[in-house]
């Protein structure tokens, strides 16, 4: 595993985490900037993945 998808994933579940206190404490910036950075983190992840298959 790459550290793409190692970073990928830790962006996705920061990014969960955000989205979730956002909905707690009724903050929509919080919100959508978790699910933007959860976004981000499968995007970064899934570079990974393809980098992992072509390095095979």
């Amino acid at each position: 595993m790459n550290h793409d998808r190692t970073e990928g994933k830790a962006k996705d579940i920061a990014g969960s985490a955000k989205e979730t206190f956002g909905k707690a404490t009724g903050d929509k910036e919080t919100e959508q900037s978790g699910k933007a950075n959860q976004v981000e983190g499968k995007v970064q992840n899934g570079v990974g993945k393809i980098k992992d298959a072509v390095s095979r």
